[in-house]
Parts: structure tokens; sequence; C-alpha cells
């Protein structure tokens, strides 16, 4: 399955990952380091929970942290696809609650991992607006570049999980 768009002209983030509000941060697995090349992040034990939606051996979690993993495209989702990202923000919107740091990652920590963060903002009280701006502002204007993420969650995740059932396949 291909998981990733290629190239919207996005450049590879300037940081492993960054923090959308207290306990959830954003990020991917590669980013540019200050010397202008692609470096890799790896995570450790920095989180205690950390939510994959692309991955790749080699760039942790360390075996002691919870690691859920649930790889989706960046692009239009099926139903189970949309009620995986719910069920995903609902979980790391508990462990925010519960005072434990989540780390959602994708590739390069754009537009899977923006919507699953945005999501879970939305699910921990904010508006969809005030969530995407705040993805935006906190890991990169590049995030949620994927302009079908960002209708899901200006439309709501209910009712875009509801039309993508209503798709019969050719």
């Amino acid at each position: 399955m291909k998981t990733r768009q290629r190239d919207r002209g996005a450049p590879e983030p300037q940081a492993p990952w960054n923090e959308v509000r207290p306990q959830l941060w954003q990020g991917g697995h590669f980013w540019t380091g200050p010397d202008g090349e692609v470096q890799t992040a790896v995570v450790g034990t920095e989180f205690d929970l950390v939510i994959s939606l692309f991955t790749r051996p080699g760039h942790g979690p360390h075996p002691g942290v919870d690691h859920l993993i649930s790889e989706i495209p960046d692009g239009p989702l099926t139903a189970e696809q949309l009620h995986s990202v719910q069920q995903l923000a609902v979980t790391a919107a508990e462990a925010v609650r519960n005072d434990r740091t989540v780390l959602v990652r994708c590739h390069s920590g754009y537009n899977r991992s923006g919507l699953v963060a945005a999501q879970t903002l939305i699910e921990l009280g904010q508006d969809p607006a005030t969530a995407i701006a705040l993805i935006r502002q906190s890991r990169s204007p590049w995030a949620l570049n994927n302009q079908t993420f960002e209708q899901y969650l200006r439309t709501g995740l209910d009712v875009a999980y509801l039309l993508a059932g209503l798709e019969t396949p050719s």
C-alpha cells in the first residue's frame, strides 16, 4: 500500500517533533538538521505513548514504550481508516488527560500525524479551525497541506466516516 503522497513541494521539517500543547507532540521519521541534511528521528523513551501512522525499522520507540501503529495513506481514507483515526485520537486525548506524553508521528510529521493530532485537540475541546491553526503554528505552515484531511476535520470525522461508508467499490 502506498502510504505517502510524494512531494507536494513541502520541505522536510526543521525538528524531529514539536509540542502542539502540553503532553501532545507531533512529529515524523525524518527532518532536516541545522546542516541542511535529512536526519532520521529515532524515538527512545521521551514519550509515554507513540502513535505511528507510518513506520520504519530502527526508528523506535524503545520496547518499554506504549506504541500504537495504524498505517494509513496520505490521501482519501476509507471508513475503516477514518474510524482508526477517531480511535487513535480518543486514545491520545485520554493519555493527555492522564498527564502522559504522547507523540503522534508519520513520515515527515505533516499530514497523517496532523490529522490525528488535530482530532486529538478536538477531542480535548478545541474547535476544528483552532485545532488546525494550532497544528500549523506548532509544527509547520506545511502541516495539514492535504486538503482532504483538512476537510475531514472541518466536516467532522463522524460525518466523513458516514460518507466514506456510502462509497461502493467499482
